[in-house]
């Protein structure tokens, strides 16, 4: 058993960046991901690309005491905002929801959940998009805002 309480050998806390990167700022989790790997992260923590994975992220997401996720949003605030957010904001504006994955990850939160080997925390950090359109490149504004997305992370983790 490892002082934490868990006897799992994957690292306790899961940074995870979803979406698809040839959809602009679709991408902005993967990006924020290949950032992070650029970057001293702490002990303790995997850095995972997710891409679009979806529900198939259980595996990944099990285990672990604490889950940061870093996913393009559209909450109609400015391109490039960051939002923190809990699992069951996911759902929350509408029916359209606010995640451009939220139905994936959703699933996923709420499956490892119900089988009993959910995280103890989930927080999503949610990004503004400016466009989804084809293209391997972020917007302007979600470009800029990577050093505030990869700060913000990094205090999470902490």
């Amino acid at each position: 058993m490892r002082e934490d309480g868990t006897t799992s050998s994957r690292a306790p806390t899961l940074v995870l960046g979803i979406g698809n990167i040839l959809l602009a700022d679709d991408g902005v989790g993967v990006r924020a991901i290949e950032a992070l790997r650029r970057t001293a992260v702490p002990a303790g923590v995997d850095v995972v690309d997710g891409g679009t994975a979806g529900a198939d992220l259980l595996d990944i997401l099990a285990e672990r005491q604490k889950v940061i996720v870093v996913d393009a949003v559209d909450v109609g605030a400015q391109p490039g905002t960051v939002v923190r957010l809990s699992p069951e904001d996911l759902g929350s504006v509408g029916d359209r929801g606010i995640s451009l994955h939220e139905v994936g990850l959703a699933q996923a939160l709420a499956m490892v959940e119900l089988l009993g080997i959910g995280p103890r925390k989930a927080i999503i950090l949610g990004v503004q998009v400016e466009s989804i359109s084809c293209g391997l490149h972020l917007s302007r504004p979600v470009a800029e805002a990577m050093s505030k997305i990869v700060g913000q992370v990094l205090r999470e983790v902490a």
